[in-house]
């Protein structure tokens, strides 16, 4: 069984800094893309940054410059280091990643954390 563990959400004020981490645990081996995504209040959720096995990165629009992904692939781990951070990044902030769990096993699987909830307010 493979599972995400979220790690690092909380409150700040406008213009703080959080730092999100997520880690792979159990049968794994090997893991392709992973991403972060977000849901707000009353709205869809949104991916939000994606970093490839390789290191390649994409954002959002709206996190581009504020925001950075980053992956190690020895720990299996995902990390989100947000900054600049204003109310509208509030959301409950999820980890995923699409992961094979053994080499006789030929896909990938979607996996999906519980959550973190970051709140951006004064």
């Amino acid at each position: 069984q493979v599972q995400l563990v979220e790690s690092g959400g909380g409150l700040v004020q406008p213009g703080g800094s959080l730092r999100l981490s997520c880690a792979a645990s159990g049968s794994i081996f090997s893991i392709n893309d992973m991403n972060w995504y977000r849901q707000a209040p009353e709205k869809e959720r949104e991916l939000v940054a994606t970093i490839s096995s390789g290191g390649t990165t994409r954002y959002t629009d709206s996190v581009k410059g504020r925001f950075t992904i980053s992956r190690d692939n020895a720990k299996n781990t995902v990390s989100l280091q947000m900054n600049s951070l204003k109310p509208d990044d509030t959301a409950v902030y999820y980890c995923n990643a699409e992961i094979r769990p053994n080499s006789q096993v030929y896909r990938y699987f979607e996996v999906w954390g519980q959550g973190t909830l970051v709140t951006v307010s004064s």
